[in-house]
């Protein structure tokens, strides 16, 4: 089966693992992200992950509880690492050989982020885990996201989202918003459409690196993506 890309980041949300909770994670939702990403590296893809921690922490969440801006973005940095060991757990279970990477050294947890070795990994046909974000507070994970993709020299973002793609207004809002198949970098500027963060979108612009928006809730979006089915929305040159 031929690939149209060989090497992805996916991208995902922490408040995606959530499922129906208000909190933490969900099993069901867990392994299914696992089987995505499992039936991906199956066919041959190259894969590393990055995810956010907003179902335990979010850096924001700080403000309003007292806790000093910075100290909260470590706090949420620390989450993603939860999120990061978690999702390990799930692929391994099935065989994935993976390997879990952070950006603030934790020896006993993971291996430290080292470009060369995190690249061999990948050509050995191990999954990535990106974890802790840049390790430098007042960065998002899509930046940690958008950093490292360019960093390993990825084809592709693949952004996974509960929705099919980029619409012109929140679709879980509003019925008449219109979904674009595919935009370029600068009408998604002039159109002020959510896609990432600006560093994370001027990163991906600057570097002609293309970030696909689709629905990960629905089985095998991802191997469609890989083989180059139209799925979500591709922003591009």
């Amino acid at each position: 089966m031929a690939l149209l890309y060989r090497r992805v980041l996916l991208k995902l949300s922490g408040e995606t693992l959530m499922g129906d909770q208000s909190f933490g994670i969900d099993p069901l939702r867990l392994s299914h992200y696992a089987r995505q990403i499992k039936d991906l590296r199956d066919l041959g893809v190259e894969v590393a992950v990055v995810i956010g921690g907003g179902n335990i922490f979010r850096g924001l969440q700080a403000s309003g509880s007292g806790i000093e801006r910075v100290q909260g973005d470590y706090m949420g940095m620390l989450a993603t690492v939860i999120n990061g060991m978690a999702i390990q757990s799930a692929l391994e279970g099935l065989g994935v050989y993976t390997r879990l990477i952070s950006a603030i050294e934790m020896k006993e947890i993971a291996e430290p982020y080292i470009r060369r070795r995190a690249i061999r990994h990948l050509e050995k046909g191990r999954v990535l885990i990106f974890s802790a974000g840049t390790g430098s507070p007042y960065f998002t994970t899509d930046s940690a996201a958008a950093l490292r993709a360019n960093e390993i020299a990825a084809d592709v973002i693949l952004k996974g989202t509960r929705v099919e793609g980029i619409y012109s207004a929140d679709p879980e809002l509003n019925n008449d918003a219109e979904k674009f198949d595919r935009l370029s970098f600068d009408e998604v500027i002039s159109m002020d459409l959510k896609v990432m963060d600006m560093t994370a979108f001027t990163l991906c612009k600057e570097n002609d690196l293309p970030i696909i928006v689709f629905n990960i809730m629905e089985e095998g979006n991802l191997k469609r993506i890989a083989i180059g089915e139209p799925v979500g929305t591709i922003v591009s040159t």
